[in-house]
């Protein structure tokens, strides 16, 4: 309301207040008689006196119920699209959880099969070795009889010729 009309209005609601305040009391109750013609001209006043300013208040909180409306429709749409981003990022956080247990079961396997191979071969290397060694041993052995009985042959035919011994 702007400056006069606010003071206006002023002047006649205590203009009011003082009827009621001075109207004559009614024995035995706490209940007044005012003059009527008075009181009604001061509300007709006053009623004239405000109507612009309760207008734009009624068109105010007629627009502020229509923002309130819209401001909680897209609270609700913010508040569910989050839900539905909020349950898209735990799912996506899930099979990414599984895909690196699984990457991770799948790597301890591999490295506890590469150390069972490991020790697979190792263990064929020494019995391979062993065998070989064996081996060698045995012929180089067979080898040694195979010469003792060549040289005793050898002996054996120098003496036939009559020579001495080589050893």
């Amino acid at each position: 309301m702007t400056g006069p009309a606010l003071r206006r209005v002023d002047e006649l609601l205590a203009e009011l207040v003082e009827t009621v305040e001075t109207a004559r009391a009614v024995p035995m109750s706490g209940s007044c008689v005012v003059p009527r013609e008075r009181t009604l001209d001061l509300l007709d006043t006053l009623h004239e006196s405000v109507p612009a300013e309760l207008i734009e208040a009624r068109q105010v909180l007629t627009q502020r119920d229509a923002l309130l409306a819209d401001a909680n429709q897209v609270a609700a749409q913010l508040v569910a699209d989050a839900e539905v981003r909020a349950h898209e990022i735990m799912e996506a956080g899930r099979a990414e959880h599984a895909e690196l247990v699984s990457a991770s079961r799948v790597h301890q396997t591999a490295a506890e099969q590469a150390t069972q191979a490991r020790a697979e071969a190792d263990q064929y290397v020494t019995e391979l070795r062993a065998d070989a060694t064996s081996f060698a041993d045995q012929t180089l052995a067979d080898l040694v009889e195979v010469l003792q009985q060549a040289m005793a042959t050898a002996q054996q035919g120098r003496q036939a010729l009559g020579r001495p011994n080589l050893t």
